[in-house]
């Protein structure tokens, strides 16, 4: 699938000056240190989920940062990588929900072909440093992806997990798109209302309640 709908709504950045200095970081860190995700992969979420399809968006804060963890896609990791702690509480609360038992992996690959835009607001983490590419401005650029899903006509659901991604909302329609909040489903938060929230079924009644094809959300073998 090609990103070339997201090119022309997101171009303007590129030609802004944080955008170059961010390019010089992220290639200054990589030439003395190992970065995550491998720079093929750092638009995987916008190069699988074009804008015209996006009709869920889940929000995450930084790519996993251990060796062979992060693909370019919030809370997935590769088939063959154990899965996460965060991802195994949104398999529990997926069979919670729905009834539906997690596969063995964590790849969400399937998710985000079927429009599940999976978003982190930083792309590249410094290799065991979590947090460590954020305020470089990445998160400059997918707060103006966030808002360009925002202009979309059609609803939008909006997975805002955890206290950094419920600040999002400020840039988010509230009128025309619905936005499900909830603790984040890290083992340190998922007790304080991510598990019991149910955000798989409200998605897809909300997106049924647009008139839009719901979710598959069983993940292949």
């Amino acid at each position: 699938m090609s990103t070339t709908d997201w090119n022309p709504l997101l171009r303007a950045e590129f030609d802004k000056p944080y955008w170059k200095e961010l390019q010089e970081y992220v290639h200054a860190e990589r030439a003395s240190h190992e970065v995550y995700p491998p720079h093929d992969e750092v638009f995987a979420a916008l190069h699988t989920t074009s804008y015209a399809e996006t009709k869920v968006m889940i929000l995450g804060q930084d790519p996993y940062h251990g060796p062979g963890q992060a693909h370019g896609m919030c809370f997935s990791v590769r088939r063959g990588v154990r899965v996460p702690p965060s991802l195994q509480n949104i398999y529990k609360e997926l069979e919670t929900d729905l009834g539906i038992v997690a596969p063995e992996h964590g790849n969400l690959e399937a998710w985000a072909a079927q429009g599940v835009l999976l978003l982190n607001a930083t792309l590249t983490v410094r290799a065991h440093a979590a947090g460590s590419h954020q305020n470089r401005g990445w998160e400059i650029f997918t707060d103006e992806v966030i808002r360009t899903v925002s202009a979309k006509e059609d609803p939008v659901v909006f997975l805002l997990w955890g206290a950094y991604a419920r600040k999002k909302k400020a840039l988010i329609d509230t009128d025309r798109h619905v936005v499900l909040e909830s603790p984040h489903p890290s083992p340190l938060s998922a007790h304080r209302g991510f598990f019991g929230s149910k955000p798989f079924s409200a998605a897809n009644a909300a997106l049924e309640a647009a008139g839009r094809t719901p979710i598959d959300w069983q993940l292949p073998a």
